[in-house]
């Protein structure tokens, strides 16, 4: 990733690397908690809420190319199971590594970017700027694939009834009486004959008893 608008210290996921030096071997652990920044996860599954305590350790060495940075994040995610929709909460690990490369600089210490010899190169990398670097980008990342792309609140979960929505692992003897639409269609017409008979029935039992007031 190449670098873009100046890093802001107070930022609580931008880190200082003065203190490693440039010396390669040296070696910085760090630990930290932060606010979660929004959407951290897969948005509409599962995700680290806005907010929530992150805990973060931090491994930095200094390396000829640059820092590379080793560190573990956790966190509670919450979200919602796929099969139920009941909600569901998970521990999250999320382990990560990254190489932020040292940028070139020119006679005036300004920061600029050696061009590669394939700019989508240059677009896959990350790098420091004035000794900082951005831990957000590589944290987002790690975090969604360490989550469950579809998240259940068990694994025997039976979902939900397609007819009624009642939640099936309550109530593993929950069922509806299927009616084949073929029988159906038959049990209509038959239906019909019965109604059309009583009504023939009615009117001739009528007819009889017009017919005996008559004779008397």
């Amino acid at each position: 990733m190449a670098p873009n608008a100046r890093l802001d210290h107070r930022n609580p996921l931008v880190f200082d690397t003065h203190e490693l030096g440039r010396r390669p071997g040296a070696l910085q652990r760090l630990t930290r908690t932060i606010d979660a920044p929004a959407d951290l996860g897969i948005q509409g599954v599962i995700g680290v809420p806005e907010g929530a305590p992150v805990e973060l350790e931090l491994r930095l060495e200094s390396v000829m190319d640059g820092v590379l940075v080793t560190g573990t994040a956790r966190a509670r995610a919450e979200g919602e199971c796929v099969r139920c929709l009941e909600p569901v909460g998970q521990q999250l690990e999320a382990d990560f590594q990254e190489l932020f490369s040292y940028p070139d600089a020119d006679d005036r210490g300004r920061v600029i970017a050696e061009p590669g010899d394939d700019a989508e190169d240059d677009e896959d990398r990350f790098f420091l700027e004035d000794g900082l670097f951005d831990l957000e980008p590589l944290l987002r990342d790690a975090v969604v694939l360490a989550l469950p792309m579809q998240p259940v609140c068990q694994e025997d979960c039976q979902g939900l009834c397609s007819e009624c929505g009642a939640r099936l692992t309550d109530d593993p003897d929950h069922h509806h009486d299927a009616v084949d639409i073929r029988w159906a269609a038959l049990q209509g017409l038959a239906g019909s004959l019965e109604d059309g008979e009583k009504d023939e029935m009615s009117g001739a039992d009528a007819e009889a008893g017009v017919d005996e007031k008559q004779e008397k």
